[in-house]
Parts: structure tokens; sequence; C-alpha cells
């Protein structure tokens, strides 16, 4: 038997990581959190209110009540303890996210998302004072990053707008598992700085304007091939796993916020592809570098700048998308760049503390080809998810063809609910040849980061060409599978209101004959419609080459959203251009508001060589607007 002194073993044991709980309640936490803030925004505005139509500051304070709330959760973790606040905050999140999935839309729908937005908050805030600081960049940027590839493999459409088990079953897990996390991990000590909480706010922001779809396509006006679009969503995708990467990892040091602010810079002035994909790595390398630290207990400060940092999200966001309605007297666009500077100079103070502090940056070197294969895996089943080839053109014989013009509130319907499906489905049952949308989004944070256009031509399988016109994600669009053979966009001047528009200039052939289609939302009629007017008769020349002769006129269409009534005069410079309103004989049926219509502002004008066969104003709840369906005839 051998003898024992009593004393222990002088060889320290090797700690072994602990178990990664606190990664994932943060990943799962900030994807529930997104997934609410994206129903809160457009609720906003399609039910508190009604956009240009309800005073901004109305909107902006009810959106701030939610933000502020949060801040009571400062005292109530003295009263009672930082983990018992977390998970407080993370039971009221779940419970508003599966609210908000059994929701048919109207105040409970907006209720539901503020107070999600709320209990995210304090979740947040208890995070801040209980959670590993070695878990924090990587987990905060995971969050983001799983969030936004979900978007994209659900092509665009996320859980909460979609009915079924399925959606539920998913939405169940992801809740299960966050609430299992939340359960197991411990508070600790050793906390992370108040920089990392402080710029996730900012950064929410910027993930949600340039991060979440396709960005590569975001400015292009026509459909792409297949191969081309499953490229772009797959190199976002292998941007946002980098992402991870560089939060966990931290190895770029200062640089990450200059090349945060020329990413965002170059979006900004219209520079597609590679700035998203930049800003979307750069953002996990300013949390990386910003969480950072030697292991230290931190401040209780980080709680204070989580809820700090999203009242920088609500500012920034507010006053970027408000200037669509009103004028704040500079460009929107220095909102993000100053939104990304801010990230930046936390970044470079974070990275001169941890300098003066001896902390070199970290690296990764376990198994890192594991990383680059699951990147790699992600980016290309993403893209085969989203793979959508272009309809082939199709011409049709004969005079007569049907066409849509529709105001689709950027698909939300008369509750507040996205239905981009049903627009769809409605519309392929009027077989429409022609159709032309006015309010389509193609990524706005606001209305929650969805390709309405995309999506909608998936649904009628039809070819699309977009214009843009509030700014290059919303404007209006032509859907038709008929050869076009000319298309542009002139932007129209705004004439002292802040909102863009354009008129989108169409030939294309119906049979052996061409038409010509302006498609446009006026925002200011008195000044924009002489400017149609003249887009009208410049599409109705038809001009022939030099030394052939001169051509027949050209029968002319001007469709859309034109925010006037038949009575107004503006009218009248319309049918100066040789334009006559075919639906006052046809029924004269109103389009507006879509619940209870009393007026007409939508139409379908038509020149001499075309006649309205028929023409109706159909009772469905997928917007604010009726669509008009018109058969036309050439003569």
């Amino acid at each position: 038997m051998t003898e024992t002194t009593g004393q222990p073993h002088a060889t320290p044991a090797r700690r072994l990581p602990a178990a990664p709980w606190p990664l994932l309640m943060l990943m799962t936490g900030v994807a529930l959190l997104f997934d609410v803030v994206r129903v809160f925004l457009p609720s906003l505005i399609t039910l508190y209110g009604r956009a240009g139509e309800t005073d901004p500051a109305s909107m902006g304070l009810y959106a701030a009540l939610w933000f502020v709330l949060p801040f009571a959760a400062v005292p109530a973790a003295r009263l009672a303890s930082p983990r018992i606040v977390r998970t407080a905050g993370a039971v009221a999140l779940v419970a508003a996210r599966l609210g908000l999935q059994a929701a048919n839309g109207g105040t409970p729908q907006l209720l539901l998302a503020s107070a999600g937005v709320t209990a995210g908050l304090v979740f947040l805030y208890g995070c801040a004072r209980t959670t590993a600081g070695t878990w924090v960049p990587a987990g905060l940027a995971g969050g983001l990053a799983g969030s936004s590839i979900l978007h994209l493999a659900l092509d665009r459409v996320d859980l909460v707008w979609r009915d079924g088990p399925l959606p539920w079953l998913a939405v169940a897990l992801l809740c299960l598992a966050f609430l299992w996390s939340v359960r197991l991990s411990p508070a600790s000590p050793d906390q992370a700085p108040a920089a990392v909480w402080f710029v996730f706010g900012p950064m929410l922001m910027l993930a949600g304007m340039y991060c979440g779809g396709p960005a590569i396509l975001a400015q292009d006006t026509a459909q792409h091939s297949g191969p081309f679009t499953a490229l772009a969503v797959a190199l976002q995708v292998a941007a946002l796993c980098a992402a991870v990467v560089c939060a966990w990892t931290t190895s770029w040091g200062w640089t990450a916020g200059l090349f945060l602010v020329a990413g965002v810079a170059a979006e900004e002035t219209g520079v597609q592809g590679l700035p998203a994909l930049v800003t979307a790595v750069a953002l996990g390398a300013c949390a990386g570098i910003a969480g950072n630290h030697k292991g230290t207990a931190q401040s209780a400060g980080g709680g204070v700048a989580a809820l700090s940092g999203m009242l920088v999200f609500l500012t920034g966001a507010f006053l970027y998308y408000a200037a669509f309605d009103a004028d704040l007297g500079f460009p929107n666009a220095l909102v993000p760049v100053a939104v990304a500077v801010l990230v930046a100079v936390v970044t470079v103070r974070a990275d001169r503390r941890n300098r003066t502090a001896g902390i070199d940056a970290q690296a990764v070197r376990r198994a890192p080809h594991r990383w680059g294969s699951i990147a790699l895996s992600l980016a290309l089943l993403t893209g085969l998810l989203t793979w959508q080839s272009p309809p082939a053109t199709k011409a049709i014989t004969g005079n007569e063809f049907t066409l849509v013009a529709y105001n689709i509130r950027m698909g939300f319907g008369l509750g507040g609910r996205l239905d981009l499906d049903g627009v769809a489905a409605w519309a392929a049952t009027r077989r429409p040849d022609v159709v032309l949308l006015s309010e389509v989004d193609r990524g706005w944070l606001l209305n929650g980061g969805h390709d309405d256009l995309a999506r909608i031509a998936r649904g009628l399988g039809m070819r699309y060409y977009f214009a843009p016109a509030a700014d290059r994600l919303w404007g209006d669009a032509l859907l038709t599978n008929l050869p076009v053979s000319e298309i542009g966009s002139t932007r129209l001047g705004r004439h002292g209101y802040p909102t863009g528009a354009q008129a989108q200039p169409i030939v294309l052939e119906v049979g052996d004959h061409e038409v010509g289609i302006v498609n446009t939302h006026l925002q200011e009629p008195r000044g924009q419609a002489p400017e149609v007017a003249a887009i009208a008769r410049r599409l109705a020349a038809n001009t022939l080459p030099p030394g052939v002769g001169v051509a027949d006129p050209r029968p002319v269409i001007v469709a859309g959203d034109l925010n006037t009534t038949p009575s107004d005069p503006q009218m009248r410079v319309l049918e100066a251009a040789g334009l006559s309103d075919p639906l006052r004989a046809l029924g004269d049926p109103p389009t507006s508001p879509a619940d209870a219509p009393v007026r007409r502002i939508d139409h379908v004008l038509i020149s001499d060589g075309l006649t309205a066969v028929a023409a109706d104003a159909p009772r469905v709840p997928f917007s604010d607007h009726l669509p008009l369906v018109v058969r036309l005839r050439l003569k």
C-alpha cells in the first residue's frame, strides 16, 4: 500500500473551457430580438400610423416609449438580481415571439411586437450583467449573422409571416433552445467591456440595412440569372460567417472601424457588391475588438451601455427613414455613415485600451479548416435554396391583353401582416400579361428587409424590371413575360415633397404591335403630372430611323397610383397629352382606402389606338389601395 502524506498534489489541473451555453443564449436571443424588430418597425407605420399621413413625431414618441421602458431594469436588478432580470426578459421575449406567430395582424400584432422589443432589451441588460465576456463578441455577432442567414434562406420572408405547422415547430424549437441555454448559462463576474454592449445597437441597425438581403443585386433594375443570384447570396453568407470568426479572433485591429465606415459610405453613394460584404465582415471585427478583455471583472456599466446603444439604433433608424416623409435639412445617407463612425470611434478606443493593457489579438488555433468548411457549406446551401432563374419571354397572339396596376404598400395588408404570396396568388387568378406595382420595397429595414418584387415575381412566374424612386431599394416595378424592346426610368422633380418619384417608360410587344407604358407613382401630382405628360408624348412619337419615314403614333398607357382624382386639375394636364380615362365609362371604381373605398386615385389612362374592354377594382385585403384590373384591346 502506498503511503499518503495528506498534502494535496502540487500539479495544477488544466482548466477546460466551460460549456458554450452563454454563446447559444446570446445567438438565439439576438435572433429572436431581430425577429421582433422586423415586425415592430413595419407595424409602427402600418398599424400605429400611416407613414406620410401620420405625424413622424407621434410615431417616434411611441417607438421611444418601448426603448426607454427597459431602463426600469436598472433598479430592478438592485432589488432582485441581474440573473433574475435576464430570465424575466428571456421569458417575456419568448412569449411575445410565440404570440406574434399566432397573431393575425391588427392591434395585437402591434402590442406584442412593442412588448417584445422591451423584453429583448431587458434580456440584453441582464446578459450584460451576468455573461462571461469570452462569449459576448461572437455571441452578438453570431446572432446577427445567424438571423441574417436564416432570413436569406427563407427568401427574406421570415417565419413570423408564415402559417402552418412547420413554421410553428421551427419557432418553438428556437424558443426552447433559447430558454434552455438561459437556464444553463451561469452568472459570471468576468463580464465583457461596456463598449461591446454599446456597439450592439448600431451593429443591429447596420446589419439590418446592409446584411439581410442580396445587396449585390439591390440596385439592379432587371432580374438576373439563377447562378448570379445564387452566387450573390452565397457571398453574403460567407461574409456573415467571416464576421463571426472575426468577432471571435479580433484579428483586424483598429482598421476594422475604417473598413466599416468605408463600406457603409460606399453603399450610400451607390457602389454595389463588395462594400456590403466588407461591411458585414467589419461589423464582426469591430465587435471582437470592442469585446476583447483581460479576463478581469468589469463594471456594471455594460447593461446601461446595451440599452443606450439600442437608443442609437432607434434614433438612427428613425432619422434615416423619416427623411422620406419629412425634410430633415440634410441627406439621410449621412445617418448610417455617422452610425458607422460612432462604431469606429468605439473600436479605436477599445483597441488602444487593449494595447495599453497588453492584450494581444487572439487567434483561432483549433481546426481552422472547420471554420472554412462550415462557412462554405452554409454559403452554398443558402445560395441553392434561393436559386431563381428568370422565366422565358413569351409572345402572345391577338390584340388583347390584361394589365394590373396595384399599389401594394410594401406587401402589408389591411391588418398589417406581410402577405406577398397572397398578392401573387390573387394576381395569378386574373391571368395578367402586364403587372405594374407601386410602393415596392426591396430591403428597407423599416419594412422588415423583404424583397417584395422577387417574391411576387416568383409567385407569378414573371420577369421583373425595377425602377428606384425614393432610394435604390424602394420604388415601382413592371412584371411581364412579353418581349420588352425599351425600358428605363426617369427621376421626377420633388417639387418640395420629400419622397422621391420616378416614371418608368416601357415599350413592349403585344402581338405584332408595340405598346408604350409609363409606370409611375406621383408624390406631388401638380408638379410631376406635366413631366409624366412629356414622357408620354415622347413614348407615343414612335420615330423611325432617318430616311425611312414617319411611323404612326404608338399607343401609350399611363398607369399607377397618381394620387389624383378624375376631377383634379392635373388630370387635365394628362388629358392634354392625348390620354383619356376609360374607367369613367366602366363603373368608375374607387380604389382608396381599401377597406371603405370612396375615391379613385389609381388610374389606367390610355391614348388613341387602345380601348378598354373591361375594368374592375377587386376588393382584396393586401394593401391600403385596391388594384385595378383592365382588359385592353389594340384598335
